[in-house]
């Protein structure tokens, strides 16, 4: 008997101790060094079956990422699916891991996992929708999360988790840049932290900001292109200071710029913008960049803003473009349709139920509309109000989102908040609304609201084909250098200098 119980007694301490390692083993998310961190899903190439993945581990280890048709999933798990392998490769005391997924099939929503399959470590799991390439989809739009502190990025987690809600069916994110302050790993972190629900829901489309690539900006060289997996356009210097890339999604094409390539922006940058644009013969045409042609911000009358801003403007008219969404500025500005910096005067507009709203739409109108969606962070502009001439005879609506209270520590600001866009696309209709999210009461109102209907297709845009790599535009390169240079010179002096002296009487 003594011989059975202490067999028995034995057996029953070695099960304990085989199930305490299987529960070590499975739970210890965090310990081990090989759990994934900062993981977003991002746009590569091919909406409809493309998606590119980063994550990152304290330790190095194989990478892999499982997916499986959320159908499939609900039925077994990830028992069927398919696993792609990837890179790794050590960045900033930590390892950096990119796989880009090929082959998904179109409108199709996926699960996802990332992790170590030798040593069956995964991450939670996640989801992403591809492109099914009808005309009717819509998107989030945030800028300047910038945030240094862990409270801080929370603080906007809650704007972006209020943009989810309110648009359940949006098919994916666009962040206009700056998601961290200093670019640190502490930051990094924190930011994937904050924004683990979203970067693993929705499918990120990242711009890059001068606080995540721009050597003026305490030297956070390579960041931007290690943190997020893109597929860069011809000529870009990927790897120094952000990348810029373009991809079709529905009936809309969407051209991602660099804002940090300038000084003056590279004619390589410019000759792919104007191939990119003019090859796409989508019905809408979209322009992402950080820094703002348009802005009441602080940041509008500086150099590198200025340096740019004609190029923009005369790339946008060139080529067509719808909207131009930018960040940079931490305040709330959309301009009227806008050609040649000038408001277009003969714009017809014309109230219709769309979806059974009374809506507004601007109908087949010339020119593009620029919006600058504030922030959806803490760190918020008031506005300037002597940016250069014209922007201000341009803008339509323009407010600061900063608290700003009484004696009695009242807000007397009702449009203090992050804020957030979304932005509908129905076939001949675009409709683009803004919100702004209480601090406090986590309060959702719309504050602006601007739609196209566009039936007439664009005129007949030459198809452009100039020179993308570094020899055949370096000439281009240079003479831009000392034409923005004395663009500049002419600027602050023509027209900066006589509005602060008008403004001293």
């Amino acid at each position: 008997m003594k011989m059975t119980a202490k067999r028995t007694l034995a057996v029953l301490i070695a099960v304990i101790m085989l199930f305490s390692c299987i529960g070590i083993s499975g739970s210890a998310e965090g310990d081990t060094g090989f759990d994934a961190i900062r993981i977003n899903c991002t746009m590569y190439g091919d909406s409809q079956t493309q998606r590119g993945f980063t994550w990152f581990t304290e330790k190095k280890c194989d990478t892999a990422i499982q997916i499986v048709p959320v159908s499939d999933y609900k039925a077994s798990g990830f028992d069927n699916a398919i696993q792609f392998d990837g890179t790794v490769s050590e960045w900033e005391d930590y390892f950096c891991h990119k796989v880009v997924a090929t082959g998904l099939e179109k409108g199709t929503e996926y699960r996802y996992r990332v992790g170590s399959a030798d040593r069956d470590i995964w991450s939670k799991v996640g989801k992403f929708v591809t492109d099914d390439g009808d005309d009717s989809f819509s998107f989030i739009a945030i800028a300047d999360v910038q945030a240094s502190s862990l409270e801080n990025f929370q603080q906007a987690a809650l704007v972006m988790d209020a943009a989810m809600k309110k648009d359940k069916d949006a098919e994916f994110v666009i962040n206009l840049g700056d998601f961290v302050n200093d670019c640190t790993n502490d930051e990094w972190n924190w930011y994937g932290q904050a924004f683990e629900k979203a970067n693993t829901n929705l499918t990120l489309v990242p711009v890059a900001g001068n606080h995540e690539g721009n050597i003026t900006n305490k030297l956070n060289v390579g960041w931007f292109d290690t943190v997020f997996n893109l597929l860069p356009g011809e000529g870009t210097t990927n790897g120094i200071n952000g990348t810029y890339y373009s991809y079709d999604y529905g009936n809309a094409h969407f051209t991602v710029l660099n804002s940090n390539d300038m000084y003056p922006m590279t004619e390589a940058q410019r000759n792919w913008i104007y191939n990119d644009i003019t090859s796409s013969d989508a019905q809408w045409k979209v322009l992402l960049l950080h820094r703002a042609a348009y802005s009441a911000g602080k940041n509008i009358n500086k150099p590198d803003t200025l340096a740019m801003r004609e190029t923009i403007i005369e790339i946008v008219d060139e080529t067509g473009v719808d909207m131009v969404l930018s960040g940079h500025d931490h305040m709330y500005m959309r301009t009227w349709q806008v050609a040649g910096d000038a408001v277009c005067e003969d714009t017809v507009y014309v109230t219709e139920k769309h979806n059974g709203v009374d809506t507004t739409f601007a109908v087949n109108p010339d020119g593009a509309v620029y919006i600058l969606p504030s922030t959806a962070g803490t760190k918020r502009y008031g506005v300037n109000e002597n940016p250069i001439d014209p922007i201000m005879d341009c803008a339509d609506v323009y407010f600061t989102t900063r608290s700003e209270k009484n004696e009695n520590g009242v807000e007397t600001n009702p449009n203090a908040g992050g804020c957030f866009a979304n932005v509908e696309v129905d076939g001949d209709y675009l409709v683009y609304r803004a919100y702004v999210v209480n601090d406090d009461t986590q309060k959702v109102t719309m504050v602006d609201e601007y739609a196209i209907k566009k039936t007439v297709k664009d005129g007949d845009i030459e198809d452009a084909k100039l020179p993308t790599d570094f020899i055949g535009s370096l000439d281009g390169t240079v003479a831009n250098f000392f034409t923005e240079i004395f663009g500049l010179i002419f600027t602050y002096i023509g027209k900066l200098l006589p509005q602060i002296i008008g403004g001293l009487f």
